[in-house]
């Protein structure tokens, strides 16, 4: 494995934790819809920046993708506008323990299956171990959080 991707995605969760509470104080000053508007306005303009000035790469025709490829964009809304509901209510650590399991178990659904093209991976009592500590890491913050 590729240290420096693992130490990436890592700081990617911790943007994840920074964006849940930004989220939740937003959503309770302007409303949780025009919260997750804000944010996703933002990163479009962003986006569209990088894209703008960066080299073009390979473009595809919209019509030649698989149209359960772009399911994503629902999910990403629905993802943002859960946290910024469940955030001021849950808190940071619970919010993103819940999120993390949540990922961890789908994680796995589509390494074991081969979902979405990927290849299958096996799961050994190692990879289980380590659900069971992520259950283990909510029942913590839960009872801690009391």
């Amino acid at each position: 494995m590729n240290i420096i991707f693992i130490f990436l995605i890592v700081l990617a969760g911790m943007g994840l934790s920074f964006e849940a509470g930004l989220l939740g104080p937003l959503g309770e000053q302007v409303g949780h819809l025009w919260a997750t508007l804000s944010i996703f306005g933002v990163g479009t303009a962003l986006l569209w920046m990088i894209r703008h000035f960066t080299p073009q790469g390979k473009f595809t025709a919209w019509n030649s993708i698989p149209k359960w490829q772009l399911i994503g964009g629902l999910l990403g809304p629905i993802y943002v506008v859960t946290l910024t509901l469940a955030t001021p209510i849950l808190g940071v650590a619970m919010t993103m323990v819940c999120v993390l399991l949540g990922q961890i178990l789908k994680s796995f659904a589509i390494d074991y299956f081969g979902w979405f093209g990927m290849t299958k991976q096996a799961t050994n009592p190692l990879r289980m171990l380590g659900v069971v500590f992520i259950c283990l890491a909510l029942c913590f913050v839960y009872l801690g959080g009391r």
